[in-house]
């Protein structure tokens, strides 16, 4: 059996491994034992070491003495840090971008540079900012916080503040701009438009892309959508493949935009395969871009691949072939729902003390609901650890009908999730609001 690397460890890569382990001998370097990861390393008789995936020294030779043939990167991070370059330095088959094809993604300015020049009638007013008087000019510009502050970088899906929600007045927008300003030498300040927020995901081979069913994220902490922003707390994807509130030429138009960055940021070499995921509003006047990001998103991940009807080795195969189409890509029609469980101060403090609990996975599975573990590390049993101030695991489930795939998460949580976790119990309550 081939062997197949995957670099990173939180939710997205516990399903990821899942889908690699039934094809390949699963590989991996983590700072810390993912149960989830560890378990389907496990199941494909493969190996993990514990270390730094971002130490390139340490990654190659773990490639090297293993003879690793393929690599699976979707980590925004080790993304940009240029781990698919170094794995295709040493010969492998690679799923994910270049750092210079990832750029699209660590760098808003560039990913608006593109879609100016490929969709101006997609662009949201902004202003690329690089320094403190040309911020205080824009910003009094604005009648009241009616815009938005982008951080240049990856922020791990934290960053993008907008007025009125992330921060109550001018003054308070202007202190958080110029804050990023300062880490990154840029900030992006955009107008605030009204309109339904999606995301749409694709799989692509450098040439050809195929969408994936869409899902609608929970992003805020508490239910009823209050408090913080989070990395997602919940997601939903639709048998159809839409949401309630866009139509098939919405996608399309989407679709027609990813196609032609991939096509613009693959025009000298290949740089850009494997995920490709847009954000955008719905607007009177239109769909509008947002951001692009060049990997999976989380929990959108668990949504989409437990919906994926093909093997990954023939997805796999066929990226490498660049001969991937619907035909050869493949989605059930099935409604799957997603929560995901966190710390007691996640989002809300930076305390990182660690915090045990208990959590029966063999009751929840029993049940038809699948777990994936993220900032975890197995203790013994039933017993497990956070590690850091994230989120610690997602239970996902799938049914014909999405109120029963609800019921059948939520069901499986009672006396198998510990008391002391937090989740939303509204997710699904209102499909989109």
């Amino acid at each position: 059996m081939e062997k197949c690397l995957l670099l990173g460890n939180g939710g997205r890569e516990a399903v990821i491994a899942e889908y690699i382990s039934n094809d390949y001998s699963l590989y991996s370097v983590m700072p810390y034992a993912n149960p989830s990861i560890a378990d389907s390393v496990e199941k494909s008789s493969g190996k993990y070491i514990i270390g730094d995936p971002f130490n390139k020294e340490l990654v190659k030779k773990f490639i090297i003495d293993e003879n690793i043939q393929n690599c699976v990167i979707s980590s925004d991070n080790l993304l940009q840090d240029g781990l698919i370059d170094l794995a295709r330095e040493l010969g492998l088959k690679t799923f994910g971008p270049t750092s210079k094809g990832a750029k699209i993604e660590w760098s808003k300015t560039y990913a608006l540079e593109i879609v100016q020049k490929l969709a101006p009638e997609m662009i949201i007013k902004n202003y690329k900012i690089t320094d403190e008087s040309k911020l205080k000019e824009v910003i009094k510009s604005y009648q009241n916080d009616n815009f938005v502050v982008k951080p240049e970088g990856l922020t791990g899906g934290k960053g993008v503040k907008v007025g009125g929600i992330h921060f109550k007045g001018k003054e308070e927008g202007f202190e958080y701009a110029r804050e990023c300003l300062k880490t990154a030498g840029c900030v992006i300040i955009q107008d605030k438009v009204e309109g339904r927020e999606f995301t749409v995901t694709g799989l692509t081979d450098g040439k050809n892309l195929v969408i994936t069913p869409t899902t609608f994220d929970y992003p805020y902490r508490f239910d009823e959508d209050k408090g913080p922003g989070t990395g997602g707390m919940g997601c939903l994807g639709f048998k159809n493949g839409l949401l309630p509130f866009l139509t098939e030429e919405d996608i399309k138009v989407c679709a027609k935009l990813m196609e032609n960055t991939i096509e613009y940021v693959n025009h000298d070499s290949l740089e850009f395969n494997g995920v490709i995921y847009g954000g955008f509003f719905k607007c009177d006047d239109g769909i509008k871009f947002i951001e692009f990001n060049a990997r999976f998103g989380d929990p959108e991940s668990l949504n989409i691949l437990n919906a994926i009807e093909t093997p990954f080795k023939e997805l796999f195969e066929n990226i490498q072939k660049q001969t991937l189409s619907k035909e050869n890509c493949k989605f059930k029609q099935i409604n799957t729902f997603t929560v995901y469980v966190v710390t007691p101060n996640y989002a809300i403090s930076s305390s990182k003390e660690p915090i045990r609990f208990t959590l029966n996975k063999e009751n929840i599975e029993k049940q038809g609901v699948k777990v994936y573990f993220s900032s975890t590390r197995r203790i013994n049993g039933d017993n497990y650890e956070s590690v850091g101030n994230s989120r610690l695991f997602a239970l996902v489930g799938a049914d014909e009908n999405m109120e029963d795939a609800k019921e059948k998460v939520y069901e499986a949580m009672r006396g198998n999730v510990d008391e002391v976790l937090h989740y939303r119990k509204d997710i699904g309550n209102m499909y989109v609001h």
